[in-house]
């Protein structure tokens, strides 16, 4: 049985408004996205792939076309969908658990069974003992770590994740991305992911939208099959078929260095 679709662009289209005119930003941009899916969007750059994760939050409308979250159209921001940037934003006077509570703080939703929630992602996800530190006293790991909590703690349908380790060293980045896609998977969350890093969305997600320079256009969308008993995205890196994936997703791109 095919699984509900809980994100849908249809033919959107999007011009970026300027005193200079109109710049064609996305074009007859369609695809959709089942519940539980976890899928990358990677393309040149100024491609469209941050404008698409902002129709998708509300924060921008498109032209033309509609965008879907559970089956209605998107309008304006909502607690469905949750938002990881690539700064982790994180408030240098409030502590790990203050910052990780502030969504739901704006939410109105504070209470004796979210901060217990709360509390137990900390738990689960190694940040109990830093609870009561400040941002400053945590690597940059932990620190998108808490990002990624703060966003899950006001239990979003959809996570949106743009270039969410790209200020990271690469070791680091390496073991984030290890992480950050298992608490996906354990959370059961409907995930995009957009980065410039092609082996990053193979290795993390389980179907690839390839963009066209601007104005962006699906020129491509791979689903990725790795071979291999360990899910995890480091090891899925020397699986015999991660290779093909990315010769082929490189020449999609058509990356010319001048």
């Amino acid at each position: 049985m095919k699984e509900k679709n809980i994100v849908a662009l249809n033919h959107v289209n999007l011009n970026y408004q300027s005193l200079e005119g109109e710049t064609p930003a996305l074009e007859d941009i369609s695809f959709s996205v089942a519940k539980g899916e976890f899928i990358g969007i990677i393309g040149p750059s100024g491609c469209g792939k941050t404008t698409i994760l902002s129709l998708i939050a509300g924060l921008m409308k498109p032209m033309s076309g509609t965008v879907l979250v559970e089956g209605k159209e998107v309008d304006g921001p909502s607690g469905k969908v949750g938002y990881m940037l690539q700064q982790d934003y994180l408030f240098e006077w409030r502590t790990i658990l203050q910052n990780v509570m502030l969504g739901l703080e704006i939410q109105g939703k504070v209470n004796k069974e979210s901060k217990q929630k709360v509390l137990h992602l900390l738990e689960t996800y190694g940040l109990a003992d830093f609870r009561n530190h400040y941002p400053q006293q945590l690597s940059g790991g932990m620190r998108q770590r808490v990002a990624l909590i703060r966003t899950l703690a006001i239990n979003p349908d959809v996570l949106l994740l743009d270039e969410p380790f790209s200020a990271l060293d690469y070791q680091t980045r390496l073991a984030l991305s290890d992480e950050v896609a298992g608490i996906i998977r354990k959370e059961g969350k409907t995930a995009l992911l957009v980065s410039h890093d092609i082996a990053e969305v193979i290795s993390m997600t389980s179907r690839v939208l390839v963009l066209s320079k601007r104005p962006g256009t699906i020129k491509s969308i791979y689903d990725i099959r790795l071979s291999g008993p360990n899910r995890n995205p480091v090891e899925l890196r020397k699986a015999p078929e991660f290779r093909e994936y990315f010769n082929l997703i490189w020449k999609e791109l058509d990356v010319h260095v001048q």
